[in-house]
């Protein structure tokens, strides 16, 4: 038997135990301890958490470092020092180059010395502050709306709002590779929940066909440039659909905010469409503008209501005045400097360019800010990380079940302030070792005797 068949048995031989693990009741339940000895649940007895043991296990078999939760010395850059190793880092959403910038930090410092590190309260309590409606008029502004309203976490915006505007009489329709955010969000709703194809917007109009007469109202999410693939969706087309179909049109531009456009204001600017023809803008702080939360532009009617319903908002604190301080500062350094926009641009398209010419797999990458490079199952995808990083280049791997089973990458985030050397230097390294590493599997991981 070849030794890659004797790896490809035993990490079978794995999934089978993690999947037996998982299932419900497979780990059998405790005895009680007597009245009055009553003991805090083993949370360790959970199948949940015994399957993680099992796929730890299957790691520490095949001696393989996993590349979760490394410690980070220093602020995100253009380079890092992961775990005392100094390394380029392609894994920071610091697509504008404004975290650590000075003007950044003095507005945040700024904002704690006016208003502390915590409002202290929901903002309809006694949490509103004249620094949230700076920020919100600022959003406004890049997306061309009427209003804005910010919450404490990006994840938590799309939650709150897709579970507060839609419930069970309603249908919502999301790409398939929508985040997660957003799945939640349909979750939390009861709506009838429909995933069509990436981008397949001939299933999309189906589906609607099919399922629209049924319900009262229709929501279509997208995102205005994936974070797992750097494509984009047709936004002409969607809107002509969702016209045609009475649907409202979420689009979450986390990734493509200061990304997207000439002057960096999403993929409206970049497509040329009238922004205010979209229901729902949706974006996060936490990747072009250096701070962290998310928001939601759109009509002051919808606004309103937001403040007023959302749970995620009405019941939270507001957003740290350090956050809302340094986002403002972001978005005027994005409004003075659309320079920024174009290097980021042009380091992409260089990025996407090489690449290609190294035989690398990017899927369907405009080569804006996120870039993936293809490398197939989860074993090559963990060393190969691991091996870049032991030669000075951090890039984090995608792994199942964040993506499918076979559809595992290396996640390259590109920023304004990495060089031409770096980008070239880690496209060289990444071809070679992915090379050289599909060639060796699996003789590299000692599993010779696995199946002896």
């Amino acid at each position: 038997m070849s030794k890659r068949a004797v790896a490809d048995q035993l990490l079978d031989r794995l999934r089978v135990t993690a999947a037996q693990t998982s299932e419900k009741g497979a780990i059998p339940r405790r005895t009680l301890p007597a009245a009055g000895r009553r003991r805090a649940a083993d949370f360790s007895a959970l199948p949940e958490y015994q399957a993680l043991r099992v796929q730890r296990a299957a790691a520490d078999m095949l001696k393989i470092e996993m590349p979760l939760f490394r410690m980070h010395e220093r602020r995100a850059a253009d380079t890092t020092v992961v775990d005392g190793r100094h390394a380029v880092n392609f894994s920071t959403y610091d697509y504008l180059a404004l975290n650590g910038d000075p003007r950044v930090t003095a507005a945040a410092k700024e904002a704690i010395d006016r208003y502390g590190t915590s409002v202290g309260a929901s903002r309809p309590t006694a949490g509103e502050r004249p620094i949230y409606r700076e920020l919100e008029a600022a959003l406004a502004r890049l997306h061309g709306t009427e209003d804005a309203v910010c919450f404490v976490s990006g994840h938590a915006t799309n939650v709150t709002v897709i579970g507060c505007l839609l419930g069970k009489k309603d249908v919502i329709l999301a790409d398939a590779l929508s985040h997660n955010s957003i799945l939640e969000g349909v979750k939390l709703s009861g709506a009838t929940s429909l995933l069509f194809p990436h981008n397949d917007f001939d299933a999309l109009e189906n589906l609607l066909r099919e399922h629209r007469p049924r319900h009262r109202r229709a929501l279509i999410a997208v995102e205005g440039l994936y974070s797992m693939d750097g494509d984009v969706p047709d936004m002409r087309r969607l809107l002509a659909i969702k016209r045609r179909h009475d649907a409202w049109l979420m689009v979450d531009e986390a990734h493509s905010d200061g990304v997207l456009g000439e002057r960096g204001r999403g993929i409206a600017e970049e497509q040329g469409i009238d922004p205010t023809e979209v229901e729902i803008w949706m974006g996060t702080l936490s990747k072009a503008f250096a701070s962290t939360g998310g928001y939601i532009a759109a009509s002051r009617p919808l606004i309103e209501f937001l403040k007023l319903q959302a749970p995620g908002f009405l019941y939270s604190v507001g957003l740290p005045p350090a956050m809302a301080g340094a986002a403002i500062a972001a978005l005027k350094i994005l409004d003075q400097e659309p320079s920024r926009v174009a290097a980021l641009r042009a380091n992409g398209a260089l990025f996407l360019q090489r690449a290609r010419a190294a035989g690398l797999d990017v899927g369907g990458s405009i080569g804006a800010s996120v870039v993936p490079v293809m490398t197939g199952d989860t074993l090559t995808t963990v060393v190969l990380a691991n091996r870049l990083l032991d030669q000075g280049l951090y890039v984090v791997p995608i792994i199942f079940p964040a993506v499918g089973e076979k559809q595992g990458r290396l996640r390259f985030f590109i920023t304004a302030r990495h060089t031409a050397q770096q980008i070239e230097t880690a496209i060289d390294l990444t071809a070679r070792e992915l090379s050289r590493l599909r060639r060796e599997m699996p003789v590299a991981y000692g599993l010779a005797q696995a199946g002896n």
